[in-house]
């Protein structure tokens, strides 16, 4: 027995509703659960429960066993001063209020239905599952139903991302330019490079980037040069050699310092995701774009935005993916593909927090580029497809792995549209 089973029965009333007695033979009638508290205190605030014909309004709190309330040290608490029923699986304490007085006690065990407690004990065994708890039963959830559950979790998703957006925001003084900076760099960086590629925007203000923004060159010298890749002295190419005497001028007249800077790797990368080639498409896309944040925050469709990050590394880069190292001829434009994890990871969180800052709703905006973008392909979206779980685009997709990584990972079936729906179809 779990405690977040007693919630649930208790806040969608799955437990027989007539004859209940509390363990000293009082009558119960359930008015109102009450409002459920996610937080600290008593479980549901506000409960209405008849007990031997007397109308109590207050709190109810629930645990596996009576003996929890002196576990959890609730005597101590005046928080649950106005506990008026404490509702549990096993009795095996009478429990006392700090002035002495007995609170009434609901026992659970004669009270559910075993058709309930049997579809709750199938869903969390492990055995014959090898992916999810509800792998075999989740493709019998009703459509509408997943679907604005799809969208709840989007948001949530976005809500969570929003905390390192917020993060950034307070570190910068609330400089929104220096913001949707570290956020691309970041994200230019990919997995492997991303700390990295984040550890120069903190080492880089924005100010710097504004200022070197009209000559690619600088810009270049500068991401360049602070991130550790212009200190081979042995390489003898013009371009480097032209790169090492920029920052090292940019680097006096500004006093820049690359201690803290991380130096990013090329190991178990392709080509086209050296942190050369990325620095440098990150490089155009400032020199092209003198107001981005501006920009970005205005765009209103995916094709706006597919706009804004067109851009191209250096021509060197045409024939190199690394210094002094010639290669077949390309030129480095940034994918689609590329873009659509800019967008999803970098532009729609940002977006989405910038217009609650201002107390503004974006969210239909906001659901309309990122329906727009495709679904993505990862293991985690295999598997769902798997169980029968159909996605659409990149909002469904980016649901799943909120849905996965915070409920299915953490066994919270019970606090997921999915475990409820299931769950209550077994009452």
């Amino acid at each position: 027995m779990r405690e977040d089973l007693l919630h649930f029965i208790w806040k969608y009333k799955k437990l027989q509703l007539t004859d209940l007695l509390t363990t000293n033979n009082q009558s119960v009638v359930i008015i109102d659960v009450g409002l459920h508290n996610h937080l600290a205190g008593p479980d549901f605030f506000n409960a209405k429960v008849n007990i031997d014909s007397q109308l109590w309004a207050g709190n109810v709190e629930i645990h596996i066993k009576s003996s929890d309330w002196y576990l959890h040290r609730h005597e101590e608490d005046s928080n649950y001063d106005n506990v008026i029923l404490h509702v549990v699986w096993e009795d095996d304490a009478s429990v006392f209020r700090k002035d002495g007085s007995e609170i009434p006690t609901l026992e659970l065990k004669n009270y559910i239905p075993s058709k309930l407690l049997s579809a709750y004990q199938n869903l969390f065994d492990k055995k014959q599952k090898t992916f999810i708890n509800c792998e075999k039963d989740i493709a019998q959830v009703g459509s509408f139903i997943f679907q604005n559950w799809l969208e709840r979790l989007y948001f949530e998703r976005l809500e969570r991302k929003s905390e390192f957006v917020l993060s950034l925001l307070k570190d910068s003084k609330n400089d929104w330019e220096q913001v949707l900076f570290s956020l691309l760099l970041k994200n230019f960086g990919l997995k492997i490079n991303g700390d990295a590629f984040l550890s120069l925007a903190g080492a880089l203000d924005f100010s710097i980037v504004r200022k070197l923004q009209s000559d690619v060159l600088q810009l270049e010298s500068v991401f360049f040069g602070m991130t550790h890749l212009l200190k081979d002295e042995t390489v003898l190419d013009a371009y480097y050699i032209q790169l090492m005497k920029e920052y090292q001028y940019l680097k006096s007249k500004f006093d820049l310092a690359d201690d803290g800077v991380i130096k990013p790797e090329f190991f178990k990368l392709r080509p086209l995701n050296f942190p050369t080639i990325r620095l440098s498409q990150l490089a155009n896309l400032y020199a092209s774009h003198q107001n981005l944040f501006d920009k970005v925050i205005h765009a209103n469709s995916l094709g706006e935005l597919y706009s804004l990050f067109d851009v191209f590394a250096s021509t060197y880069w045409d024939n190199h993916f690394t210094f002094a190292k010639p290669s077949k001829k390309s030129t480095k434009k940034l994918t689609k593909k590329f873009i659509d994890l800019l967008i999803i990871n970098s532009v729609l969180p940002m977006k989405f927090c910038h217009a609650k800052q201002l107390g503004k709703d974006t969210n239909e905006s906001i659901i309309s580029i990122i329906s727009e973008i495709k679904k993505e392909d990862n293991s985690i979206i295999s598997n769902f497809k798997n169980q029968g779980v159909t996605t659409k685009n990149a909002k469904d997709t980016q649901a799943i792995l909120q849905l996965y990584n915070e409920y299915c990972t953490k066994n919270k079936c019970l606090e997921c549209v999915v475990g409820n729906t299931l769950l209550q179809g077994n009452d």
